[in-house]
């Protein structure tokens, strides 16, 4: 089966989507219409596709593989097949969806209550803009770094010296700190001993620490020769070869000629006289004296303290100044004063900390213009603190829940946390404690403002509100589509099988509160593979009685008069001896009767047969009981009433009474009879609904079924 309607466009919506779905899981095709900038509800019976149409809208922005991998129907797999396809939505190239899997990967974490909540909340372009004109005051402080290429790489080297020299937390130097141990060959380094001059150009080569890595692998073969095991030379003096690896290991050596390496480095911008102590350490035959390693404490301490105030002044910004109440101190503190540091006190040195103590002052100079930025953007995110957090928890108020957020500053950031209102500190196993209703209320919100961040061509709802009460159901709905926060303005499709989202949004009195959203309502319907939409203006949304009452007009058959007249009576509370008499005739009581209990059936009097007929006449004039009866127990009158009628809703009401008439032939699979019975008696949910016979919402498969049974029965 396919599409033969071609619908016309109306012309103020001639620029809406028309999208067409086809060989998508068990769509062949379906074709819906999607009003842009607007809120646009599909509303359909379970088992329609709905969650294939959302699927697929969102794969088909991932690309076309993403489609033929995941929604290939199982009748095409295997062979050689129409691909899935998704036509009419090339613009939407961005797609948000909101479903289980949703809030499994992006709510609730162990660390923040949303993932990325600082992009989400506080990363606005205002904030952004704030941060970047506080970051520009000390722009030609940190180009000093950019103009200083030679002294920016050797901080770097001095990192390596500071991490070089470990201290104990006594202050000592550590004793398994590499440049300690590298120290302790450095005399042999420079004075080879004697049997082991042969091998001086190697060991004063750039690299000794690994060729004599190399050369003491190559020493446990010398016992397998005579020869040489390096270059098979005869007469090899073993000893000596031995020798080279038990006075040098090459992990000190490594050690020491990257300490050598880092001096080099750093050498201009370290006091010369300090310079040459140093170095002289690197060549010590007896190890560090005390003298010498307090000398090398002293000289990492004056390299933290340098890098220290480099690193500070390199990241000056809003989030290193905004728990600061004046600058101006902590600008002053930053200057480097050469007089305490007198190890590093060089020429070169000297020249540097002079253009970045110089920038400093120049910052200082204009502190009470940084004091005012600065505190202009605390004031800013503090807003954004108060309404972000009072958006979210006034919603969670709302609803009934107790639970609240709180947006805390964290390493340089922001991130937003949860809180039970009897008990402060965030819940990181929120997931633990919520239920499911109060899970996926919670992370709707928070969705909403995940849009607002991202902001995609089209946001999915894939049935979010049908699990909800109707005051939650409210208050999500009117924290979605209302307010500066809102999806308003945001094309959205929002599927379901909850007919309330429509009633609010375009039929009972609070549809105003939504006019801002432009809802766009459609009714789902499918058949055979093939999905089609209908739209649904307000004045298809009636109240029980007046579908009951349009229908028992509208009908030019008796009993099916009395199905909507039935359902009539019980809408009003009615279930007197009138409701009796049509309940008597729908079960095929050849006598009227009450239900007692399941079993037990007490005869209504022949006074309440006449007053209960009078009732009926007043809505159907020629009702007669026992004319009504023998209709229905006509050879095959209900079998044709239920092939002529194409309203879902009377098949199934036809079928219970075929069920009532005879169930002994009409038996058939128990659990289905059971659920046709208990789930399409006279429905009450809702005080509004679509009338089913311009709305069937009754779902194909139940409708198959049926008919498979009364074919059945015929057949025997």
């Amino acid at each position: 089966m396919t599409l033969t309607e071609s619908k016309t466009v109306p012309q103020d919506h001639a620029s809406d989507y028309s999208i067409t779905i086809r060989d998508c899981n068990s769509i062949d095709e379906a074709a819906i219409a999607l009003r842009r900038g607007a809120l646009n509800i599909k509303y359909g019976p379970n088992g329609i596709g709905k969650s294939t149409i959302a699927r697929a809208l969102t794969l088909r922005a991932a690309g076309d593989d993403q489609l033929a991998e995941k929604l290939t129907p199982f009748k095409h797999r295997d062979r050689v097949a129409p691909r899935p396809s998704v036509q009419g939505a090339d613009e939407i190239t961005k797609v948000m969806t909101f479903n289980d899997d949703y809030v499994s990967t992006f709510v609730f974490r162990p660390d923040e209550v949303l993932e990325n909540s600082f992009e989400i909340f506080i990363n606005t372009e205002e904030y952004r803009t704030g941060v970047e004109e506080i970051a520009a005051r000390f722009d030609s402080l940190k180009q000093t770094f950019t103009d200083e290429p030679e002294f920016d790489a050797a901080l770097a080297g001095f990192e390596e010296l500071r991490d070089a020299f470990n201290v104990t937390k006594g202050g000592t130097l550590a004793k398994t700190s590499k440049a300690f141990k590298g120290i302790g060959v450095g005399g042999k380094m420079a004075q080879i001993p004697e049997p082991l001059q042969g091998f001086k150009s190697f060991i004063e080569s750039d690299d000794p620490a690994t060729w004599i890595k190399w050369q003491a692998t190559g020493k446990a073969y010398l016992d397998l020769s005579d020869n040489c095991p390096f270059c098979s030379t005869s007469n090899v003096d073993k000893a000596v070869a031995a020798k080279l690896s038990e006075e040098f290991d090459s992990a000190s050596v490594r050690n020491l000629s990257s300490l050598r390496a880092v001096i080099d480095r750093v050498g201009r911008y370290i006091a010369p006289e300090d310079l040459q102590k140093l170095t002289e350490l690197t060549k010590s035959i007896s190890g560090l004296t005390p003298e010498q390693e307090s000398f090398v404490v002293s000289l990492r301490s004056a390299v933290v303290t340098l890098l220290t105030k480099l690193a500070a002044a390199r990241s000056l910004s809003f989030h290193s100044l905004k728990d600061e109440t004046d600058v101006a101190p902590i600008l002053s503190d930053l200057k480097i004063d050469l007089t305490y540091l007198s190890v590093l006190d060089s020429e070169a040195t000297r020249s540097v900390v002079a253009l970045i103590n110089g920038k400093l002052a120049d910052a200082i100079s204009e502190i009470n213009d940084i004091n005012a930025q600065i505190g202009k953007q605390k004031s800013r995110v503090k807003k954004l603190i108060r309404d972000n957090q009072n958006a979210i928890n006034s919603f969670l108020t709302s609803a009934g829940y107790r639970y609240a957020v709180r947006i805390e500053p964290s390493e340089g950031s922001y991130r937003m946390l949860l809180e039970h209102v009897d008990f402060s500190g965030h819940i990181k196993a929120a997931h633990e404690h919520l239920s499911y209703g109060e899970k996926n209320a919670f992370a709707l919100v928070l969705f909403m403002h995940d849009v607002q961040h991202r902001k995609p061509d089209l946001v999915v709802l894939d049935d979010p509100v049908s699990s909800f009460d109707k005051t939650k159901k409210f208050a999500i709905l009117h924290q979605l589509f209302r307010g500066d926060n809102s999806l308003k303005g945001t094309t959205t499709l929002l599927l379901t099988h909850d007919i309330e989202p429509a009633i609010d949004m375009v039929r009972t009195g609070t549809a105003k509160k939504f006019k801002a959203v432009k809802p766009a309502v459609h009714f789902l319907s499918g058949r055979e593979g093939v999905v089609t939409e209908k739209p649904v203006a307000a004045t298809d949304i009636s109240t029980f009685s007046a579908v009951c009452e349009a229908n028992i007009s509208s009908a030019a058959d008796t009993i099916i008069k009395c199905i909507y007249l039935r359902r009539l009576f019980e809408v009003h509370g009615s279930k007197d001896v009138a409701y009796e008499l049509l309940s008597s005739l729908l079960h095929v009581r050849e006598t009227p009767s009450r239900m007692l209990s399941l079993e037990e059936f007490e005869p209504l009097t022949a006074d309440e047969v006449t007053s209960a007929a009078s009732e009926v006449r007043k809505h159907i004039s020629d009702f007669d009981y026992s004319s009504a009866l023998a209709e229905i127990k006509g050879a095959g009158a209900l079998r044709s009433r239920f092939d002529a009628t194409p309203v879902g809703y009377e098949k199934v009401q036809l079928f219970r009474i075929m069920l009532a008439l005879d169930p002994e032939k009409m038996k058939g699979d128990e659990v289905f009879t059971k659920f046709v019975n208990e789930t399409f008696h006279i429905e009450n949910e809702y005080v509004m609904q679509l009338n089913p016979r311009e709305f069937d919402a009754v779902p194909e498969f139940v409708i198959a079924a049926c008919t498979a049974l009364v074919e059945q029965a015929d057949a025997e």
